[in-house]
């Protein structure tokens, strides 16, 4: 049995392929799975030290999404991998981590699967660093399935929509907690027999990405602007309630030019009258740089589209993936840049899960590099550390030839050389999570800064070479080839050059997004 995940901000989508139907068709797991077959990404720990927790629907049905419990963790997937800034919570002696609450409900979930499950497809945002992805790499090594494979969510969205006509498509993947967009060009390969889910004479898809930008903003941080709103005009108090009916008034907002709800509060007896229009809402959004953030985000897609030799006026398809993508102003924005026609938006909440089954289904993604990779080194002038970039964003693989690097010694006789590699993030509309009275919300970093996430820095992974003789300061001493293979692992090869001697051939060092 084949299935895929489309673990989601706000929730998660399962979906597996019907051998008999030839389709996909979404997984409803009992007491996880809501009434919509969504399942929201909730946890709530009863016990960290004996694994104990709650996950999805259970939580509300248990009474037990309330917002300052310590034990309640919601929206946590866009802190999985990342630097947060705030202090999380200690429980039964323990800290947690929200790598341990992800564990928590993805486990759960894969415990509800056919014990038969043999392949399982994860999608990832486009913006997630390494550590999110080795993260996924790590937890499935105690799940009973036998093939795992990651592919970006855009990607999959395109693939989900089953455009048969277009082959050109941007997809516009906005949800609870990212906003990624992608251009892929979807072709025919070459007539070959691809098992017993395709006929033999079908031919094998190949998905090439063009280009693809994604940022931590998605339809949590929506909900937290509404709620300041209220919380200034009101004076209303924030709760799993309060919080529920502003997501409300947002949806609501999607299809009407004013929503409309009432809460009582039965601690002060008092009634609150929450009301919005279409051009408040759309104030606060532009107040927060949202119109702002979509646009730079699209330019920067559509000029790596253009750097590629594909215009604007080539893409046929314009999909809209994600509940955060209903907003109105989205689809306004977007017929800025495209006809209406061509922006679709009727797949928008399974697209990515149904889509992820493709690449079960024998297809070959031909993809670059979303990040710049580099090594520190120390800035005299600044006083602090930098990075060197190696590997520029946008670099297809398997690499050509590899990328070269010459380093010396920095101390007399020393025996062992360092590096540290980094991966870069971009610079552009960059933006980090942080922890604010438990909830993870971010913020926009200063304009030219960048996130970066050293992948190496622990004592016993620094050392790339042994010096024998030692080393001497202001002499070139070893030379360093880097590439990066068809699986995307970055490989190194040491050779000292006073000796002549190759220290490292083809090392697995990491593996790069």
């Amino acid at each position: 049995m084949q299935y895929a995940i489309d673990f989601g901000t706000s929730n998660t989508v399962v979906v597996r392929w019907n051998t008999i139907t030839q389709r996909a068709e979404i997984v409803k797991l009992p007491g996880l799975s809501s009434l919509a077959e969504l399942i929201p990404s909730l946890v709530y720990i009863k016990n960290l030290q004996q694994s104990e927790a709650l996950v999805g629907q259970q939580v509300i049905n248990e009474g037990l999404d309330i917002a300052h419990n310590p034990r309640f963790f919601s929206n946590f997937k866009r802190g999985i991998g990342s630097k947060i800034q705030g202090f999380l919570p200690e429980l039964d002696g323990q800290n947690v981590t929200l790598e341990t609450v992800g564990k928590f409900f993805l486990d759960s979930i894969i415990k509800k699967l056919d014990p038969e499950a043999q392949s399982l497809i994860l999608t990832v945002p486009v913006d997630s660093f390494e550590s999110y992805r080795n993260w996924l790499v790590d937890i499935h090594q105690s799940w009973n399935i036998k093939d795992i494979s990651l592919l970006d969510e855009p990607t999959a969205a395109a693939l989900g929509y089953q455009q048969n006509k277009a082959r050109k498509i941007l997809v516009f993947d906005f949800g609870g907690g990212t906003l990624d967009i992608s251009i892929v060009d979807l072709h025919q390969g070459s007539n070959q027999k691809l098992g017993f889910l395709l006929s033999s004479n079908q031919k094998l898809k190949r998905a090439k990405i063009i280009a693809k930008f994604g940022t931590n903003l998605g339809g949590v941080d929506i909900d937290n602007w509404l709620f300041e709103y209220f919380h200034k005009t009101t004076n209303i108090a924030r709760s799993s309630l309060t919080m529920f009916l502003v997501e409300k008034i947002k949806i609501k907002l999607s299809q009407s030019e004013q929503a409309e709800e009432f809460y009582f509060d039965s601690k002060n007896l008092e009634t609150y009258d929450l009301q919005l229009n279409q051009s408040q809402y759309l104030q606060i959004l532009e107040e927060h740089g949202f119109i702002s953030t979509i646009k730079d985000s699209l330019e920067k897609v559509l000029a790596q589209a253009s750097s590629n030799g594909l215009t604007k006026e080539e893409i046929e398809a314009v999909l809209l993936v994600g509940g955060s993508s209903q907003i109105p102003w989205v689809k306004d924005c977007l017929a800025q840049y495209f006809p209406r026609e061509k922006i679709h938006r009727d797949h928008s909440l399974d697209a990515v899960a149904k889509g992820a089954l493709s690449l079960g289904r024998k297809l070959e993604v031909d993809d670059f590099l979303y990040h710049s990779y580099g090594v520190r080194y120390w800035d005299r002038r600044k006083n602090q550390h930098s990075w060197h970039t190696l590997i520029k964003a946008g670099q297809t693989y398997p690499t050509e030839k590899p990328f070269e690097l010459t380093l010396g010694a920095s101390l007399p006789n020393q025996t062992t050389i360092e590096l540290v590699i980094g991966e870069i993030g971009q610079d552009i509309n960059s933006r980090e999570v942080y922890l604010d009275q438990n909830q993870l919300v971010t913020r926009q970093l200063q304009s030219g800064s960048f996130q970066v996430q050293p992948l190496n820095d622990q004592d016993d992974t620094r050392a790339i070479a042994q010096l024998n003789p030692p080393g001497i300061p202001g002499t070139d001493r070893l030379k360093i080839e880097f590439q990066v293979d068809k699986e995307r692992f970055l490989r190194i090869s040491v050779e000292d050059i006073f000796t002549g001697e190759t220290l490292t051939k083809d090392q697995i060092v990491v593996r790069v997004r």
